[in-house]
């Protein structure tokens, strides 16, 4: 696994998101109840920013929502819990490391539950 600092953690708000652009991919890296998620910052319906979107929780799972069509994606897989979005973005392992945010975005991105501090 290669983790990289991506941000530090005060730059991302409290159940919000913060859009990094990496070089080879935009990831949205999100707070929400405690936890820190990283996925990949494009709507796989749309191709519009997730981080944009509202963060909640879902039929007990946490997700971003599309502001645009209003698909959310599950923080810990990338699978979308609602259409129109049917199919999943990447998601990314993350370390926070004192106030430093480290994803690792050359991991598969589909991996299960990859996700928290």
């Amino acid at each position: 696994m290669a983790f990289e600092r991506v941000c530090g953690l005060s730059e991302v708000p409290e159940d919000g998101a913060l859009r990094v652009e990496l070089a080879d991919v935009d990831v949205a890296v999100v707070r929400f109840e405690g936890q820190v998620y990283a996925l990949q910052d494009l709507c796989s319906h749309a191709e519009v920013p997730l981080s944009e979107g509202d963060v909640e929780t879902v039929d007990g799972a946490p997700t971003i929502e599309c502001w645009l069509h209003g698909s959310c994606f599950d923080l810990r897989t990338g699978e979308p819990t609602n259409l129109p979005a049917t199919e999943p973005v990447d998601v990314y392992p993350v370390r926070v490391e004192g106030e430093d945010v480290l994803v690792d975005i050359d991991a598969d991105g589909r991996l299960p539950l990859a996700s928290g501090n």
